[in-house]
């Protein structure tokens, strides 16, 4: 990757800093860009890149692919780092001629560097081995360990790991909001839960519902989820528990 020329698009955004923090400590050629995206801004950090990615929101991700691929030399490869892959990679291909690679670093900003984090490549129809290759390459640069998958493989995991982690929090301090006289019955267990899951639904709410919405595979996961729940309606608690229990077995 050394002397390849990588567009970070939304430098400024927690996923898009970091990357390119950490690819300059690889001693990659580094271009930060973020809003405003105006042509003094791209067009010098846009000539002669080997690879683009988009670091922004689900919301404005077309918008600002069509606003970069004017700067963009024709065989430079757009990628992404979006939670879901099936959409994105569509819209990348309907506005980008050339190479197109998805990418999904598994792992948030805030997570301690350390080699190894995983990333999942999705190679885009118009995606050569070389163009996959490369883009490996750059996350390898970083330290990471990279693996590949069709788009739909990514989002059906996706849907199962990430969406429905955040939808059942979601339904089930719903269920219990405003019931103040469960508070003097709250354990410490339940106070973890209520930890762990303030972020994904306070300050990271909006994004997880985006991503939830932009899968195709959601509500798919969450009817089978609600098949458990009448497992456990019809008091197989037992059968679920073995079934969980294949977690700490492996």
């Amino acid at each position: 990757m050394r002397g390849r020329g990588i567009v970070i698009v939304g430098c400024r955004g927690r996923m898009g800093a970091m990357l390119c923090r950490r690819g300059r400590d690889a001693g990659l050629d580094m271009r930060g860009v973020d809003v405003p995206l105006d042509a003094a801004v791209l067009a010098p950090a846009c000539a002669d890149a080997a690879l683009a990615i988009l670091c922004v929101p689900a919301a404005v991700f077309a918008g600002v692919a069509a606003t970069i691929r004017g700067h963009l030399p024709a065989t430079a490869i757009l990628a992404d780092i979006t939670s879901v892959k099936v959409q994105p990679l569509r819209q990348m291909e309907e506005l980008w001629p050339g190479p197109v690679v998805g990418t999904h670093p598994l792992f948030g900003p805030a997570t301690p560097d350390a080699d190894g984090l995983p990333v999942t490549i999705t190679p885009g129809r118009t995606a050569r081995e070389e163009d996959t290759a490369l883009v490996e390459a750059f996350f390898r640069a970083l330290g990471c360990a990279t693996f590949r998958a069709t788009a739909d493989e990514h989002d059906r995991a996706m849907a199962r790991i990430q969406n429905m982690n955040f939808i059942t929090n979601l339904a089930y301090f719903a269920l219990l909001a405003g019931q103040e006289d469960l508070l003097p019955y709250i354990t410490p267990s339940f106070r973890r839960r209520l930890h762990a899951a303030e972020k994904m639904l306070t300050e990271d709410g909006s994004m997880f519902t985006g991503l939830f919405e932009a899968n195709p595979y959601s509500h798919e996961a969450v009817r089978q989820y609600r098949k458990m729940l009448n497992v456990a309606a019809a008091g197989d608690i037992e059968l679920l528990c073995r079934r969980a229990q294949w977690w700490w077995k492996k």
